[in-house]
Order: structure tokens, then sequence, then C-alpha cells
């Protein structure tokens, strides 16, 4: 009885469909979050999606998180070495490591918060980035007008409100990462646990289509990072978490002693 319930396999043509459907016609630039768990069973798995995402979009995008290299303290030591190779950390999901594997693919060069990127703006998405500005890839797919495609995943996953957050002048931690045989510091940000809170701002643009099980939702960059701007205006503290011991909470002392203070955004196109 449980296998005649189970959901046929998702098939790689009916991601193509799907994407079509949101209106991706190869012309976009794109940052995905994907869980290939919330399809049920997508035939091909990740080299489906990031198959898929190369005829559909101009540029895909993804974080390429590897936490393990993070450090908290300037003398701290660890035997993680980032080399443009690493591994993705396996909570940032397996098409940013499918896309990694792929030679022709181009990453940035944070140690923890590096992006991978495959396509026509490839290298002007990655060469953004800045040990004080490690988001500011998403700053160029804005620059681009690109869009932040979740696949099955809530915005606890939207790296793009990390850029609003910059742009808001939300407080940022010091942490520390291994660069070039040196202990370097670097800007990290609060938590993302509570970033379902922006949804209400930008529900209204979101496209959305299902496929198999899988709700697939399409957000322009500019909306998620003025959204979030505006959100934090009104309310500092409202993307912040809850969680007794997080980082957001060092994040909120800081926000109630000093305030905001808003960051221009650097475009890169004029």
């Amino acid at each position: 009885m449980l296998n005649l319930l189970r959901r046929p396999p998702v098939s790689p043509a009916e991601l193509d469909e799907g994407l079509r459907a949101l209106g991706l016609n190869g012309t976009q630039h794109v940052i995905v979050h994907a869980s290939l768990k919330s399809f049920g069973t997508l035939d091909g798995g990740a080299r489906t999606v990031v198959d898929a995402l190369g005829q559909a979009a101009a540029t895909v995008v993804a974080p390429a998180f590897t936490y393990s290299t993070l450090l908290s303290r300037p003398a701290a030591t660890t035997s993680a070495r980032f080399h443009r190779d690493s591994r993705v950390s396996r909570d940032i999901g397996r098409v940013p490591q499918e896309l990694v594997e792929r030679p022709e693919a181009r990453r940035s060069f944070h140690p923890t918060l590096s992006f991978i990127a495959l396509g026509q703006e490839a290298g002007r998405v990655t060469e953004a980035q800045s040990l004080s500005s490690p988001y500011q890839p998403v700053g160029a797919l804005y620059d681009l007008d690109g869009y932040a495609l979740l696949m099955g995943v809530d915005f606890g996953s939207n790296t793009s409100v990390h850029y609003g957050e910059h742009l808001a002048g939300m407080p940022l931690l010091t942490r520390y990462v291994p660069l070039d045989g040196q202990v370097v510091p670097t800007a990290f940000p609060n938590c993302s646990a509570d970033f379902d809170n922006l949804a209400p701002e930008v529900h209204l643009r979101a496209r959305s289509v299902q496929v198999g099980a899988c709700t697939l939702r399409l957000y322009r960059v500019r909306d998620l990072v003025d959204g979030t701007v505006r959100l934090l205006n009104r309310d500092p503290e409202a993307l912040l978490c809850t969680y007794r011991g997080c980082r957001c909470q060092e994040v909120r002392t800081m926000v109630r002693q000093q305030g905001l203070r808003p960051r221009r955004h650097t475009g890169l196109i004029s």
C-alpha cells in the first residue's frame, strides 16, 4: 500500500517546464537555494538541477560555504584549508557542491563564505566579494537585476536577505579565517532563523510553481534586498532570532546600543 501512495520521480522535463513557467528563459541571472528532498525523488538529483538551470538562466549562482574554516578568535588554529575544490558544508546542500564539481564554474575567494557561479556573469559575481562585505556577490546580482530561486526551502536559506541587512546598516560581527598563510578578520552576520519574517514584505511580488512535491518560488533580488531595508528601517530587530546562545543576541545588543548605520551600495554596473 505504501508503494502505491509514493509519488513517481520528478523528471528533468518536468523541472524544465516548471522553470519556464516561472518565466526563466535563459537571459536571467539566478542565485539558487535548493532542497533535493523537497521533490520527493528527482531523476538525476543535483546534476539535473544544475543542467536545467544552465539552460534556463544566463548565470547560475549559489552559496558554497565551508564552515569548517571559520574561527572565532585571531589566535585560533585550524587544520582546514580552503581551495577552489573544497567541499561545500553538508547543510548548504548538494546543488552548490555539484556546481563546484563543474570545472568551468568560478568560485569566490572567501574561505568560509564563498559563492560559486556558472555562466555569463560568473566572473563579475564572484569577483565582487570582499572580507568586509562577503555577501557582495548578491550586490552584483542586484545590479544585474537578478533573481533568487527557492526550491523547496524557506527564507532561512535566502542569502540575499543578508545583503539587505548589510545595506540597512545591521552591525556585523568579527570572525576570522585562514587566508594566504595568515589568520585575518572578516565580517560575519547574524543567523537566518527568523528570515521568514521578511516573507510578508515581498510575497506579492513572488512567482511560484509546483514541481512534484516541491514548491519553486522566484523573487527579484532587488525586491528582497529593498524589502529587507524597509523592514529593518521600521524594526531593526525584525530578523534577529530569540534563541539563547545564538550570535543574534550579540547583534541585538549592538543594535540597541548604536542603532543601524546604513551602508552604501557599491554598484559594479553603470
